[in-house]
């Protein structure tokens, strides 16, 4: 009886070789032969899932995202009753900061792929912006529900916007050692404090 193949774990499992490989030397030495090679596969079975390398980038970069969205799922299930608007905030800001090994490779190689797409156009024609413009956009309707929460004036998109932009910042001071992983959450707990704050020194 032939043997049935999973084909979504042989995609995972060639985007996680590609993470590893990109964690312990960088992005720019990724080829679709040095992938093969650290999956245990063969080139030409990396080549049948993905045709190109800016395809498996970007399949990898989703990859991640989606490993990013289960982590945050978890962190909002370990609170107990109805999450508020503001933990609800915290918890999705704190997975999108490089704080371990998981979210160290996801943000080193989406500000990797980052600058490679300001110069190679086959990068650049991937959707790589797609993700965080749905975080952005996520984040966005959580503070539009919590406006009560908020200041009468707060803008939920420009502080939605504020907050992804500091915590790209903040990860990408962390993963050039400028700061800690703990000196990047204090920070960001500052500014969450004073956007949840403000009403009551009004």
């Amino acid at each position: 009886m032939p043997r049935t193949v999973d084909h979504a774990q042989r995609r995972a499992t060639i985007a996680e070789a590609l993470v590893r490989l990109a964690a312990r030397e960088g992005l720019h030495a990724v080829t679709m032969r040095a992938v093969a090679a650290e999956a245990g596969v063969s080139l030409r079975l990396v080549q049948y899932y993905f045709e190109t390398k800016a395809a498996l980038l970007h399949a990898t970069l989703l990859h991640l995202e989606e490993a990013s969205h289960a982590r945050w799922r978890e962190r909002l299930a370990g609170l107990s009753g109805p999450v508020p608007a503001r933990r609800f905030v915290e918890a999705l800001l704190a997975e999108a900061l490089p704080t371990d090994e998981r979210s160290r490779a996801f943000h080193l190689v989406w500000t990797s792929y980052a600058v490679l797409a300001m110069t190679e156009p086959d990068l650049a024609a991937q959707p790589f912006v797609a993700g965080p413009r749905r975080l952005e956009q996520q984040l966005t309707a959580t503070l539009r529900e919590a406006a009560g929460e908020l200041a009468e004036d707060t803008d939920p998109a420009a502080e939605a916007a504020r907050l992804l932009a500091l915590t790209h910042g903040l990860g990408t001071s962390v993963l050039v050692g400028q700061r800690t992983a703990a000196s990047a959450e204090a920070v960001l707990r500052y500014h969450v404090d004073r956007l949840f704050t403000h009403r009551d020194h009004a």
